[in-house]
C-alpha cells in the first residue's frame, strides 16, 4: 500500500534523504535523486535568516522540478518567526514543509530551537499548529526520542502533533543527549508505530548503513519508511542497494572506480551550475573523500583534488585516478 502525505504519494515503502547541513543542497541532492531517494529535503533553514532576507538561508530555498517532491525544512525558536518564515518558505514552492525538532548541536539547541523544543512540549505544538495554519502545503515534522533518557516523550509528541495536522513524523531514534554517539534505538518508534490513534506515516531515522539492516529493521520495527542520512554522505549508491535488496534478497555490486568519478563529475557539475565554477569547484572538495573512501593510497589524489582550481585540473586527476585503480580494482 502507497505511503502519502497528503496528495503526496511516495510509493510503498520510501527512502528519505535526511536534510543535513552544508551536504543536502541542491548537488548533492541530484545524485541521491539520480540513485532511488524517494524524497528529500533542503538543508535547514534558519526561520530568522529566512525573515532577515539573509543571502545564505534564502539560497538554501533553491529547488529545482528534477527534486520532486522535495521538502523545505524550517527551525526556529519564536513562534511568530515560525510561521512568517513559513509563510516565506512557502511561496518558493516545495511539495511539503518541515520542521526541525531534533538538531542538537549547541548552537541551535541552546538557543531555544531544534531538539530544545522536547523540553517544552506545548511550545513545540504551538509553534507547530502556527505552522500547519500558515501555509497550504503539508506539514511533517523531523524530532528525537527525547531530550535524555529520563525525558523520552516521542509517544507524547506524536499523538499531540497528529491532533494539530502534521501529515508524516520522522523519528531519529537517539536523545538529544547522545547526540550522534551509541546505538540507535527503533523500539520507542516501533510502539509509537503500533498505537491505534497514530494514522500519519512514521518513518525511521538512525543507524541505517546497509541493505541487509534496512530489510531487518523494516520488518522488525514496521515503520512506513526510512530516513537515510550519514550512510549517505559519499555514497549515495546507497539507496538503489537498499531498493534491490529489497526487490531481491541480493546485492548488487559496489560501485566500481568509473561509477565513483562519474558522481564526481556530475556532482561537480552541478555545483558549478548552481553557484558558479569558482564557488562550485570550492564547495565540492569537502565531498572528494568521502566518494573515495576505502580506496587504497588515495591521500596523494585526495590532495590534488581539494587544491585543483580549475576544472581541467580536476578532470586531469579524474583521469589518473581512473588509469591506476581501474585495473587495480577489477
Amino acid at each position: 500500500m502507497s505511503v502519502q502525505i497528503g496528495n503526496i504519494d511516495l510509493g510503498e515503502f520510501p527512502l528519505l534523504l535526511a536534510p543535513m547541513e552544508d551536504v543536502s543542497d541542491p548537488p548533492f541532492r541530484y545524485v541521491c535523486k539520480q540513485n532511488g531517494a524517494d524524497m528529500m529535503y533542503t538543508e535547514f533553514i534558519s526561520s530568522e535568516g529566512l525573515i532577515r532576507d539573509a543571502a545564505k538561508s534564502r539560497q538554501k530555498l533553491d529547488i529545482f522540478e528534477y527534486e520532486r517532491p522535495i521538502g523545505i525544512q524550517i527551525f526556529g525558536s519564536d513562534i511568530d518567526h515560525m510561521r512568517e518564515a513559513t509563510e516565506i518558505a512557502s511561496l518558493a514552492g516545495p511539495d511539503l514543509m518541515d520542521i526541525n525538532y531534533g538538531c542538537p548541536v549547541k548552537q541551535v539547541a541552546c538557543r531555544g530551537a531544534g531538539a530544545s523544543l522536547l523540553q517544552d512540549i506545548d511550545k513545540m505544538v504551538a509553534m507547530t499548529k502556527a505552522v500547519v495554519n500558515a501555509t497550504h502545503l503539508p506539514v511533517t515534522v523531523k524530532t528525537r526520542l527525547g531530550w535524555d533518557d529520563n525525558t523520552k516523550n516521542v509517544y507524547e509528541v506524536a499523538e499531540r502533533l497528529q491532533d494539530v495536522g502534521i501529515k508524516a513524523l520522522t523519528i531519529h531514534g537517539r536523545t538529544r543527549a547522545q547526540m550522534y554517539k551509541g546505538a540507535a534505538d527503533w523500539s520507542l518508534i516501533h510502539s509509537i508505530k503500533k498505537n491505534p490513534r497514530i494514522k500519519i506515516p512514521i518513518f525511521g531515522n538512525g543507524d541505517i548503513d546497509s541493505p541487509e539492516k534496512a530489510a531487518e529493521w523494516r520488518m522488525q520495527y514496521e515503520v512506513d519508511g526510512m530516513m537515510i542520512g550519514r550512510a549517505a554522505i559519499g555514497y549515495p549508491w546507497i539507496f538503489r542497494e537498499i531498493k534491490h535488496y529489497f526487490a531481491t534478497g541480493e546485492h548488487l555490486d559496489k560501485p566500481t572506480i568509473a561509477e565513483r568519478i562519474e558522481i564526481c563529475k556530475t556532482h561537480l557539475q552541478k555545483s558549478m551550475e548552481w553557484k558558479g565554477a569558482r564557488t562550485g569547484i570550492f564547495e565540492m572538495r569537502r565531498h572528494y573523500s568521502n566518494y573515495f573512501k576505502g580506496v587504497p593510497d588515495f591521500k596523494e589524489f585526495r590532495m590534488k583534488l581539494v587544491t585543483a582550481a580549475t576544472v581541467e585540473e580536476i578532470m586531469d586527476i579524474l583521469a589518473e585516478v581512473d588509469k591506476k585503480y581501474a585495473l587495480e580494482m577489477a
